[in-house]
């Protein structure tokens, strides 16, 4: 490469300087940066630097001169780059990737675009129709997803809102035959300038951005010389869906759902007297037209929430000024997001492989361009600040696993000698963010799914608690000295890039990315079926129960988990993108803010790895099959002991005994050079002998090391077994005259046993204390053994919560029927609970007696409440036992509440939120008789006998203050 450039644009590959410092890179850097050489290799690794400029180098001569060539035959390139992916995807049947990153404003869209246009111009030789049409969908796909997801920002003119990944795939002969998009994280929306005056007064617009609030700080920053570039633009994009296969209603709807975002914006609310009221109706009526629904039912949507009680009853709760101006951004914000992920949708319906058969059509290998927003340092950073620099931390811990850290632990694994390279590795900033119970994003999740009011300031305590010894995160609180963070709003995240200051202002609302039902509905309602196609959730009726989501947090944790995972199965090759400076000019190189991004990429340590490194490794056999035809003494199969011995008369055969190194399993090539000869005359590397006696010696202490481990074990497990049989014969000795103690052992204290038997000691104790319990129940008689189990089971449950709950006395359960307890009811109860039993068929009463029931106004009523094995009835005593409502007991399971008093107060919970509280009544039995205890025992009991276990029926039997919507 250095017979390619003069001296006087410095050295095109970083390799090549002569020290390996920061002073030295960085003067390189400047120098092809000032001479306009704005890439540089290490090694495969391109390093990119934006120009702010357009410059003549990318054309059809510039493709041709790369098409096929060999990484150091040409200058550095994002095309040497690309076509270095595809080759090693057509050569070897390898699925590769190219991950470009850098922060905002370093130019990773353009360079995609830029590897896009190169990739479709040298394939498909044969100009074959159908993958035509794949090309040009693919590079029309790049135009619609910017337009939609791309906005200006204070550090970039065109910065990437959304993450883009997206898989080409290639036949055998190497041609595209479709692929797929995966995004990540949608921001912010931006305007779609450029529309002609008709259309725009179709959507109730006008074309000034500035009259609209979701545009006008995007607007400001806005030249008039740009106007020109937006129709054009706007011109490029429309074309672009009508190729991709949008039809016109398509592209109709997604004007007015633009349109519909615009407007909603605008719209204001008012608060009259106590109700909240949208300021002017033309804003409403624009809406229902734009969505082809009802101005009524948009009204609606924007100035109430519907929810349902516990009873299934639905009402309508109003919005205040604030919620409902909440109400507005969130679904204006979900219009958009929708929106995009259909356009995405829509385009990987049209350029997924169909009907791919891997016998007629050979394999199919992938080549994946990762385009993604780059790290991030705002005046203010919020919770999509801390995503997408999360996502960075991430696509840097790939960068260290694949580039640094693999590349020298597989020389140390494969016995290369080797001078080992320090680096920081970020994975401890990674676990700050995303590790289990401990990290960021699980504080932030536990605390939206905290019941009660949970804000973003109680959420930073809480982090402030479980992270403020973690070395790279602090706040103001744990810091007071540092004033350049807000008490009770900032904390900093010391990331790989720099420090970052978050304000968790908002942070609980955006990862809970709630919005209000009624909008869901109201869109799939729409006449419109793009939009109904949208809302597809809309159809549940708000009585119907759904799972609780997941959080947007974690939602984007696991996508960006699953992207990682997806590269890290690929053959990689990197784009690493630089800012030159912060003012977009293309003459100013600002040294500290370049260096900065050289120090937190880790290029100085790709070059030292790579320097020190091996472009190429393969193993032996793989080798051997590609280059046996190359040798005489291993064509067509060698006669040599191993495969290494064969490789190594290849190698020697072709003379290049100091470019390789051999490794345990694999072999090394150190340059390009001598891959690209070897490709050419089908051979590889030359012999460097693998020292025979380290070889022989390490399988000797192997073999010693086997053998001891086998004598320990063997020592271990005598003296395991005889551990366990003198614990036997200890709880033996000990446990000998146990059915004739009065206890039945119970004093008895058991021997503490080996680790082995822990599990066994306590399965021993356990039976122990069953067979004492059986000792001494069966002689309670049969007849008294119900109320035994019954109070055995209110005592398991009560756990010492209550003080008295009658257990020392007798339970009669059927109170009603109790002539004592009920002299002048008793006689009519009874003949209605005959009634009720040759109706319902039950079989035995659990409970009855005399209670007041409560209403959520706090109105008391005299009530009767009888229990059956099958049912509970809610019966009047002043209208001769009346059933006023009948519950099936099993509608009770989810559990019921009571408190630690001595009031007799109980809530039954039911599985339709249709919660029972009643005032249980004492009667003549006995004034002062705690009854409480008796109902919790004897359903408990009930249902143990009916499913095994009663924390399957009652999960949450509780004691304390009593809770919830009693009726």
């Amino acid at each position: 490469m250095a017979e390619l450039e003069g001296l006087e644009f410095g050295k095109s590959d970083f390799v090549l300087l002569d020290e390996v410092n920061m002073e030295q890179f960085m003067e390189n850097l400047k120098l092809r940066f000032e001479k306009a050489r704005i890439y540089t290799f290490i090694g495969e690794v391109v390093v990119s630097v934006n120009p702010y400029k357009q410059m003549d180098i990318y054309g059809k001569e510039a493709i041709d001169a790369y098409r096929g060539r060999e990484l150091y035959e040409n200058p550095p390139h994002l095309y040497a780059v690309a076509d270095a992916a595809y080759k090693a995807m057509k050569r070897r049947a390898k699925d590769t990737c190219i991950v470009i990153s850098g922060e905002s404003g370093a130019g990773k869209t353009e360079a995609s675009k830029y590897i896009m246009q190169y990739i479709a111009a040298i394939t498909n030789p044969s100009q074959r129709a159908e993958v035509e049409s794949v090309k040009n969908v693919l590079l029309k796909s790049n135009c619609v997803l910017e337009a939609f997801g791309n906005a200006k920002t204070n550090r970039n003119d065109n910065s990437s809102r959304f993450g883009k990944y997206m898989d080409i795939n290639f036949n055998f002969n190497g041609d595209p035959t479709g692929g797929h998009i995966n995004n990540y994280l949608l921001e912010k929306v931006r305007l779609l300038r450029g529309g002609s005056e008709e259309m725009l007064g179709s959507l109730h617009l006008q074309n000034d951005p500035v009259n609209y609030v979701y545009t006008r700080e995007g607007a400001a920053s806005t030249v008039s010389s740009t106007s020109n570039n937006d129709r054009s633009n706007h011109r490029a994009v429309l074309s672009a869906l009508q190729v991709i296969g949008f039809s016109e209603e398509e592209i109709d709807s997604i004007y007015r759902i633009l349109g519909t975002i615009l407007i909603l914006g605008n719209l204001q609310f008012e608060t009259d007297s106590e109700s909240v009221q949208v300021v002017g109706s033309e804003a409403v009526s624009d809406i229902a037209g734009l969505t082809t629904t009802e101005p009524d039912n948009v009204t609606k949507s924007l100035l109430y929430r519907t929810v349902a009680t516990g009873g299934g009853e639905v009402i309508e709760k109003g919005h205040t000024e604030k919620e409902a101006c909440f109400g507005r951004d969130a679904f204006a914000k979900a219009l958009y997001e929708r929106l995009f992920c259909w356009i995405v949708a829509r385009i990987n319906a049209v350029i997924e492989v169909k009907d791919y058969n891997p016998v007629l059509h050979g394999k199919n290998t992938v080549i994946g361009v990762l385009d993604i927003y780059g790290f991030e340092i705002f005046d203010n950073n919020s919770f999509e600040q801390f995503c997408i620099n999360y996502c960075n931390e991430k696509l840097q811990q790939l960068f260290i696993e694949l580039i640094l850290r693999q590349e020298q632990d597989e020389y140390q694994r494969e016995g290369i000698t080797w001078q080992h390279i320090d680096y920081f590795n970020n994975q401890i900033i990674v676990d700050l963010v995303e590790q289990p119970h401990k990290g960021i994003i699980s504080v932030l999740d536990e605390a939206c799914l905290t019941v009660g009011k949970v804000t973003d300031t109680i959420c930073l305590e809480s982090m402030d608690a479980k992270l403020g010894q973690h070395p790279h995160y602090t706040s103001r609180k744990l810091t007071p000295s540092d004033k350049t963070m807000e008490f009770h709003r900032d904390f900093r995240i010391r990331h790989y890039a720099g420090d970052v200051t978050y304000s968790v202002e908002g942070f609980l609302d955006k990862n809970k990315d709630p919005l209000f039902q009624d909008f869901k509905r109201l869109m799939y309602n729409s006449s419109n079926p793009v939009l109904k196609e949208m809302w597809p959730d809309g159809q549940l009726s708000i009585t119907e129960v759904t799972k609780r989501p997941l959080t947007a947090a974690t939602l984007f944790k696991n996508s960006i988990v699953a992207l990682v995972d997806k590269l890290g199965c690929k053959e990689p090759y990197y784009v690493r993108c630089i800012k030159p400076n912060e003012m977009k000019s293309p003459v100013l190189f600002d040294d500290a803010r370049c260096q900065h991004q050289v120090a937190y990429l880790g290029l100085l340590e790709n070059v030292r790895v790579r320097r020190a490194g091996f472009a190429y490794r393969q193993p032996y056999a793989r080798f051997l099959q590609r280059y046996k035809m190359t040798c005489e003494y291993t064509w067509p199969n060698h006669l040599m002991e191993t495969d290494r011995e064969a490789v190594e008369a290849i190698v020697t055969q072709h003379g290049f005994q100091d470019d390789v190194a051999y490794g345990h399993t694999k072999l090394f090539v150190r340059t390009p050079r001598s891959l690209f000869t070897l490709e050419q005359e089908r051979a590889a590397l030359i012999p460097i002998l693998v020292l025979f006696l380290q070889k022989v010696w390490r399988g000797a202490l192997a073999r010693m090391r086997c053998q001891r481990m086998r004598a320990i074990y063997a020592i271990m497990g005598c003296y395991k077994r005889y551990k366990v049989k003198a614990h036997f014969w200890e709880v033996e000795r000990r446990f000998t005259n146990v059915r004739n103690m009065a206890d039945y052992g119970k004093s008895v204290e058991w021997p503490t046993p080996p680790a082995a038997l822990a599990q066994f000691d306590s399965i021993t104790q356990q039976l122990h204390r069953r067979w004492r319990a059986r000792q001494i129940v069966k002689n309670i008689p049969p007849s008294d053994m119900g109320e035994v189990r019954a109070k055995v089971a209110a005592l398991g449950a009560l756990s010492g919560e209550r003080k008295d709950w009658g257990c020392g006395r007798p339970w009669e359960r059927d109170y009603l029927s109790n002539v004592r307890d009920c002299p002048q009811t008793s006689s009519n109860f009874i003949r209605i609970s005959k009634e009720l039993r040759n109706k319902d068929q039950y079989n035995q009463v659990l409970f009855s007696g005399f209670c007041r029931k409560v209403n959520r106004f706090n109105k008391s009523t005299d009530r009767a409440l009888f229990i059956t094995e099958k049912h509970i009835y809610k019966l009047d005593p002043k209208k001769q036992f009346k059933v006023l409502k009948r519950l099936p007991l099993e509608s009770v399971s989810t559990g019921l509440s009571i408190t630690a008093g001595v009031d007799q107060m109980v809530a039954l919970h039911t599985s339709s939120q249709d919660d029972v509280l009643l005032y249980i009544q004492r009667g003549e039995l006995c004034p002062n008789q705690d009854r409480i205890g008796e109902l919790l025992g004897t359903l408990i009991d009930h249902f143990t006998r009916c499913t095994g276990h009663f924390s399957q029926i009652f999960p949450r039997i509780r004691t304390g203050k009593v809770t919830g919507s009693p009726l």
